[in-house]
């Protein structure tokens, strides 16, 4: 007889909701930590209106690998610098609440503390190779905790409706435009 989920203890119910509740309380107090010791600076970047030198970074290392096919390599530099004025512009129109909860994603991936264990890369975002990003993106997709399944969703929207806003993206999905008026 093959025991139930419910009766493996590695795999019990209890189990899972104590370790859902420990990694809630990590990233939670982590956030915390941040913007109370100051690394979560709410200055913008020069340039842009929301978007924080950390979160370039982050965004730098991060937006070529999710719109790796979406644009010509030799395109991309010019795709990465529209998507993030795009979404620089998208963050500016966000509500004070959402705009909070956008910053504590990247506060979260900005610290070293939380940056390692959560995705696997533990230098700075910008010697992060490509595939240290994919296995980061699939780690995050595919992760039993909803928490982090939730921050890869988060940020392949921000990311890609970022990129589809932009007049260049629009070729790669044969859409012609708006009509004109």
């Amino acid at each position: 007889m093959h025991p139930s989920l419910t009766d493996t203890p590695a795999l019990s119910r209890r189990g899972l909701l104590k370790f859902s509740l420990g990694a809630t309380a990590f990233l939670a107090t982590a956030g915390l930590g941040a913007s109370l010791s100051g690394c979560s600076s709410s200055v913008a970047a020069n340039g842009f209106v929301s978007l924080r030198d950390g979160d370039l970074l982050f965004l730098r290392a991060l937006i070529p690998v999710m719109l790796d096919g979406a644009a010509a390599p030799e395109k991309m530099p010019d795709a990465v610098a529209g998507t993030l004025k795009s979404l620089d512009y998208s963050l500016d129109h966000l509500s004070p609440e959402m705009l909070k909860l956008t910053r504590q994603l990247f506060d979260v991936l900005g610290m070293t503390v939380t940056r390692g264990p959560l995705t696997g890369i533990w230098g700075s975002w910008e010697n992060a190779s490509p595939d240290a990003m994919r296995s980061f993106l699939d780690r995050w997709e595919n992760s039993s905790l909803s928490l982090l399944r939730m921050g890869h969703s988060s940020l392949q929207q921000m990311v890609l409706m970022a990129w589809y806003n932009r007049g260049e993206s629009w070729t790669h999905c044969g859409y012609p435009g708006p009509p004109t008026v």
